[in-house]
């Protein structure tokens, strides 16, 4: 199928962090690329399945014909910014076959022995899937960063390091979507006293939770700096604002929507004779 002229990149465009971007000036409850509301938003949320499974199958097939081709979804956010809702109305659209998620949390002791990259660079996905990041190596410039866990010395080269990474990574045929769901202090303590509220939200809230946000600010400027630093022309960094729910899983399926509508994975040519088998298939009882 030939790639249609007319394959959108509304949100790649609207939620894409370009030169200056500035996070402090982005509101969380902002929906760039769309105008409807809540209930036009999960309408159209609905509809994007179907698309997205074939081109996710075309992707997969494509590779058992020998192509190389993949893709990285990572996402990062605060604690409540939805990631889990993310995971389960965006990625649980895919076939499981060929979706792999992992899910950084702090390094084991083995992990610590090698560079920070190192568990990293065996979570990529393989030709033909579409990888998932819960967290990713950005934890090595964040949390890190925020909590004084190696020298600033240390994590400051991290940021080219990341960048040399990255340009590797999509060099190799990987599709890199690099998202930062970006939620408001308001937003996130409403989350937080829901969880406290309610007796079936308990197992989701963490007490290590109320830590991080006493750590607001400087989260926020290690985001900035992250996004700054990283948003390449091979891996960008997509923000998406948060504070609505069904905004953020409309706009994260959609971003991966579009980069796989412009991958535009084939069909691969079938390496034996259509119509012989065709024929040997007709005569058989």
């Amino acid at each position: 199928m030939a790639k249609s002229a007319t394959t959108s990149t509304a949100y790649t465009d609207a939620l894409r962090a370009g030169e200056g971007f500035d996070l402090a000036a982005l509101d969380p409850r902002s929906t760039p690329g769309f105008d409807g509301d809540k209930a036009a938003g999960e309408a159209a949320l609905a509809g994007l399945g179907k698309r997205l499974a074939e081109l996710q199958e075309r992707l997969y097939a494509e590779s058992r014909g020998g192509g190389t081709r993949s893709v990285l979804l990572l996402i990062q956010g605060m604690d409540t910014s939805g990631k889990g809702g993310i995971m389960r109305h965006v990625v649980g659209a895919f076939d499981p076959q060929g979706v792999e998620i992992t899910s950084f949390k702090a390094p084991t002791d083995e992990e610590k022995k090698h560079p920070f990259l190192w568990r990293i660079r065996k979570a990529l996905p393989v030709p033909g899937d579409i990888g998932v990041f819960d967290r990713s190596h950005y934890e090595d410039v964040l949390i890190v960063r925020v909590h004084d866990l190696v020298p600033p010395s240390q994590w400051s080269r991290r940021y080219a390091q990341i960048n040399d990474f990255e340009a590797t990574v999509a060099e190799s045929g990987t599709t890199i979507i690099k998202v930062m769901l970006h939620i408001s202090s308001d937003e996130q303590k409403e989350r937080l006293a829901e969880r406290l509220e309610r007796p079936d939200k308990h197992w989701k809230f963490n007490p290590g939770d109320l830590d991080e946000r006493a750590h607001w600010a400087d989260y926020q400027e290690a985001y900035q700096a992250a996004i700054e630093k990283c948003s390449t022309e091979v891996a960008p960094w997509f923000v998406v604002p948060a504070d609505r729910k069904w905004y953020a899983r409309l706009a994260v399926t959609n971003l991966v929507l579009e980069h796989l509508e412009a991958l535009d994975p084939q069909w691969p040519q079938a390496d034996f004779d259509v119509e012989a088998e065709k024929r040997r298939l007709s005569l058989m009882p």
